[in-house]
């Protein structure tokens, strides 16, 4: 069994953010290896129940036992959070109290060598979150055109040296290793260590192709604003700006009344608001937590409310079957 390694960001600041309570029924999307949804358990008097989502096996292996205590509170399955919907209906799901994305890279997977997320751990060119999948960061760094890999390093990466970066990896071909990558990914960046890897940009863009990560957030904000019942708290907390980018357009576009271009002299979209922002400003870890744990130093709160009214006696229609899928 793998040891539990996981510390979660911002585990107080969640819980308020999704206001947690007693008899509650949640959605953790990327339930990695418990950390949030042990917090969530632990803290709600033996009534809260939640569902939880990942796409990585090895991590619901950790999750199942840190999460075994609650019982018949906690359900695991595997799948992504671009699935929301289908998953819920699997389980029976009616409408719940509060949803959770975790984006990123979990501490299990960069400290796994063999799973090729980081670029400070040699190991093979892989990065999928799903083992069964296909295709590899291999087959990105190996197959694709210069002129593709520039576009990715660009648009994923936020890579300023991208048509440098791509030319570099095209020009070492056959790449094998994750520390094959990350020299040639240094080498072409020119860039000063100083404040972050110069490989960090092309080993995030790399991974975002691989497991198809932007379409699966934005496919996944919207299923997720769905199955939220009225007052249901819908949280994410994103670790680069990218993703924090798509978290911020969509909450805006579903807290607004209106959606047509400023160009447009009289509204023609027909769109009404579905969330409400319950806080503008976007919400950072402490100095404190950023000592004691400093990958969370990237890591940015943001927390959205579902606009309706739900009568006293309604409960979602929720039921969560209680089996721990292993």
């Amino acid at each position: 069994m793998l040891n539990v390694r996981h510390k979660p960001v911002m585990v107080e600041e969640t819980l308020e953010a999704l206001k947690v309570r007693s008899g509650g029924q949640y959605i953790d999307c990327t339930v990695g290896e418990g950390g949030h949804a042990d917090a969530l358990l632990g803290t709600t008097n033996h009534t809260a129940r939640l569902l939880g989502i990942d796409l990585d096996s090895e991590a619901l292996e950790v999750a199942n036992t840190r999460l075994r205590q609650y019982g018949d509170r906690v359900d695991l399955i595997k799948g992504t959070f671009a699935e929301i919907e289908s998953l819920t209906l699997i389980k029976g799901l009616g409408l719940v109290d509060g949803v959770l994305f975790d984006l990123g890279v979990s501490s299990l997977q960069l400290e796994t060598a063999k799973r090729g997320f980081s670029f400070s751990r040699e190991g093979p060119l892989d990065m999928r979150f799903n083992g069964e999948q296909k295709m590899s960061a291999s087959d990105v760094v190996n197959r694709w055109k210069e002129a593709e890999l520039a576009s990715l390093l660009k648009e994923y990466g936020e890579e300023p040296r991208a048509k440098q970066v791509a030319r570099g990896i095209v020009g070492a071909r056959p790449i094998t290793t994750t520390a094959d990558l990350a020299k040639v990914a240094a080498r072409s960046a020119k860039r000063s260590p100083r404040r972050i890897n110069p490989a960090t940009k092309t080993f995030q863009a790399i991974r975002m192709a691989v497991n198809g990560e932007t379409g699966n957030i934005k496919m996944g904000l919207e299923q997720a604003t769905r199955v939220l019942a009225p007052g249901g708290r819908l949280v994410a907390i994103s670790y680069h700006s990218l993703e924090d980018r798509i978290v911020k357009q969509w909450f805006r576009r579903e807290s607004s009344s209106c959606i047509c271009s400023t160009e447009v002299p009289e509204c023609a979209c027909n769109h009404s608001a579905t969330l409400r922002l319950i806080d503008r400003r976007v919400k950072r870890p402490t100095a404190e937590e950023i000592r004691e744990n400093p990958r969370s130093r990237s890591a940015r709160l943001r927390v959205a409310e579902r606009l309706g009214t739900r009568s006293p006696d309604d409960k979602g229609d929720m039921k969560i079957s209680g089996v721990i899928q292993r």
